[in-house]
């Protein structure tokens, strides 16, 4: 009887239209069925067994990429409730604390995965460099999480101005203050005066739109913490996951 029911199923319009190759019963159709996945192909075709085992990996870059989801999500629901300007941006935020029904929660979700994915995506470049999974033919690959590291923290100081209080105002002004030391491009680092660059022109101010912490930062940082970052980390996100399933898994020989 349930043999009778798979076949039905497995022989239907429905199933051939999404699984192109057949039922993955063996190991041809298994290739196939991952080949032509849209959710499998981010994994090779063949893994080596040792790569598999919980204490080589942690699944740190699993939780690195959950996290992401949650920050997607939680993120898009939060852009309904706040309004990047400095008049209301503030009292934004204590509306979802006291006033929206669970906006707090969503609140505390998005703040609490960013936390974690900072700590998550650290944690996986420390076990993939200790292991040696950056080695030939993974350089690339390496370079890549170097990228991306590099971005989840952007994006946490980004997101560090929108609540737009005393903490928010005063770390980004540090923040940004830091930046005009940048060799070569900053008006205070080694190299910038040289170069031409001064207060109106560095990469202070094109971080700020201006000199000071005020309305052109916070849409700046809104636009880049809300879409150009996360646009970024899509793309790169995508370039990881297609070398790790031209590369395959490290694993421990």
């Amino acid at each position: 009887m349930l043999q009778k029911i798979k076949n039905e199923i497995v022989e239907s319009q429905i199933f051939k239209s999404v699984f192109r190759h057949g039922y993955p019963d063996n190991d041809l159709d298994r290739a196939y069925a991952i080949f032509s996945s849209v959710f499998l192909h981010i994994h090779p075709v063949k893994v080596r067994r040792s790569a598999l085992r919980m204490r080589y990996t942690f699944c740190l870059g699993g939780i690195t990429l959950f996290l992401f989801i949650i920050l997607a999500v939680t993120g898009i629901w939060l852009m309904f409730y706040y309004t990047p300007y400095t008049g209301l941006a503030y009292r934004n935020i204590k509306d979802l604390q006291f006033v929206i029904f669970g906006g707090n929660l969503m609140r505390d979700l998005h703040r609490f995965a960013a936390h974690g994915m900072v700590l998550f995506v650290w944690l996986h470049m420390t076990r993939v460099f200790l292991t040696g999974a950056y080695k030939a033919p993974r350089e690339f690959n390496w370079v890549v999480g170097v990228v991306l590291l590099v971005n989840t923290l952007v994006l946490s100081w980004t997101g560090y101005l929108l609540p737009w209080d005393q903490l928010a105002y005063w770390a980004v002004t540090v923040g940004a203050k830091m930046a005009s030391y940048t060799p070569l491009i900053g008006q205070n680092g080694p190299w910038g005066p040289q170069l031409g660059f001064l207060p109106t022109n560095d990469i202070m101010f094109m971080l700020l739109g201006g000199t000071v912490v005020g309305q052109n930062a916070l849409i700046r940082f809104y636009v880049l913490h809300c879409v150009v970052l996360p646009l970024v980390v899509t793309v790169f996100l995508a370039v990881h996951f297609w070398r790790i399933r031209k590369d395959g898994f490290s694993g421990p020989l």
